[in-house]
């Protein structure tokens, strides 16, 4: 594997577990302000992230690559209302989705086609990751100002469970 790719990968591994650290502090957020379905939703979004972290770690493994960890840096963001961790849930997937997009084309450089058809599972999960998060602001501006909506988003939120991804490395 081209060094270069390699070093990316192994450095999104790290950025995906920061994904998680920050998805949990979301979640820790909604936790003190009574919204369980935020909370939830956030706790699975975490989840997801530790998995992404998880599939980087075993494709360098399944590849004879050395993984290297870098300590994780603690969430930076600033609370505000309950937007705001919306929002900069959606400004992070746009962020992680760069970072995505850095890796494929440095991949693509070196005609690393194993690596690109790996990456377009991220690629595919980064949109769905950016829509969902631009889904919860539109539905936070709906309803959030109103008691009985906001009860009901929060209740939609508390039913979503995790599912493992289903990418064969």
């Amino acid at each position: 594997m081209d060094a270069k790719v390699a070093s990316l990968l192994n450095e999104q591994i790290n950025k995906e577990l920061y994904s998680a650290y920050l998805y949990l502090d979301f979640a820790n957020y909604y936790a003190s302000v009574g919204l369980d379905g935020f909370e939830n939703w956030y706790r699975v979004q975490a989840q997801e992230e530790r998995d992404h972290a998880m599939l980087f770690y075993q494709y360098l493994q399944n590849n004879g690559e050395t993984v290297t960890f870098g300590a994780v840096d603690a969430p930076n963001w600033t609370r505000g209302d309950n937007m705001t961790p919306l929002k900069k849930a959606f400004e992070h997937e746009q962020y992680v989705t760069s970072l995505i997009n850095t890796i494929y084309a440095a991949a693509y450089e070196v005609h690393d086609f194993r690596t690109m058809q790996v990456l377009d599972w991220f690629v595919k999960e980064q949109g769905e990751e950016e829509k969902n998060a631009s889904d919860m602001i539109t539905k936070m501006e709906l309803f959030g100002t109103d008691a009985k909506g906001l009860y009901m988003l929060n209740s939609e939120l508390k039913a979503r469970v995790y599912t493992a991804p289903s990418l064969v490395l």
